[in-house]
């Protein structure tokens, strides 16, 4: 059975026409982060509608501090799907937007019948992580510039070039080891949907472990190519068919697509 954004990564976003935008990182012409952004996805599985995703941008709660923000994100089964498979999982990061990094992920898992609770602290200086999970408590070591399971997208519209042939690679903590991820543009690509009709640049992801869904090989995201680099659609392979996630409400008012 299909397993419902543990992550996120389909987390995800409202985008506010009023919304601040945060300073992130050198390059001030890209503004992927915003308070206020929330995206809404469906989720679907051999053409039926299984689940919906959120994922949001919010303040992240520290009185004047507009360096940090909280990533959020949330996937529920739809109620014909969680007659047999219920999913409510939600995911929590906290991100600095300075140095584009996560400083404490709470991952609430609830899929079928598994409850499950999961925490990780970044001590970033240090090249360490400390997670708790199931009553256990250990402190591990982290390459520079290790992200979670949020984070990383995140990360990745900030910092990866939409054109065709750019790539990079990064680490990501999660299930209690360290992974590689690669991340390349394949092609630009015109799509329509509920959001109209746009530019994106498929963006294919090498994830060499189970995280937005039980996948089977790479998982693939259309970003839109403008400054905001918002993820209209994403699609990973299953033991049977695929699983796409479509944006069905998203962009700010007043700047839809063209």
């Amino acid at each position: 059975m299909i397993r419902l954004c543990c992550w996120y990564v389909l987390t995800c976003l409202l985008l506010g026409g009023t919304a601040e935008v945060l300073a992130v990182a050198a390059d001030a012409s890209v503004q992927a982060i915003q308070t206020g952004e929330r995206l809404t996805y469906d989720i679907s599985w051999l053409n039926i509608l299984a689940g919906t995703a959120v994922m949001e941008v919010l303040p992240d709660g520290t009185a004047g501090d507009r360096s940090r923000a909280k990533l959020i994100t949330t996937a529920q089964s739809r109620p014909a799907i969680s007659k047999f498979f219920p999913v409510d999982n939600r995911v929590e990061s906290e991100f600095d937007l300075r140095t584009q990094l996560p400083q404490h992920m709470v991952f609430h898992r609830r899929e079928g019948k598994n409850r499950e609770d999961i925490e990780y602290t970044f001590h970033h200086a240090e090249g360490t992580v400390t997670a708790v999970r199931q009553g256990t408590t250990e402190t591990v070591p982290i390459p520079a510039g290790t992200q979670d399971l949020i984070s990383c997208l995140y990360y990745v519209r900030h910092q990866l070039p939409m054109t065709p042939g750019a790539s990079l690679m990064l680490n990501v903590y999660h299930d209690k080891k360290n992974r590689q991820v690669e991340v390349r543009v394949e092609n630009i690509e015109t799509l329509e949907g509920t959001w109209g009709r746009l530019e994106t640049a498929q963006v294919v992801v090498i994830m060499p472990f189970k995280g937005l869904f039980i996948n089977k090989g790479n998982i693939r995201v259309w970003f839109t190519t403008d400054e905001r680099r918002i993820p209209v659609r994403m699609k990973a392979k299953v033991i049977i068919g695929a699983i796409t996630a479509d944006l069905v409400n998203g962009f700010p008012t007043g700047k839809g697509p063209p």
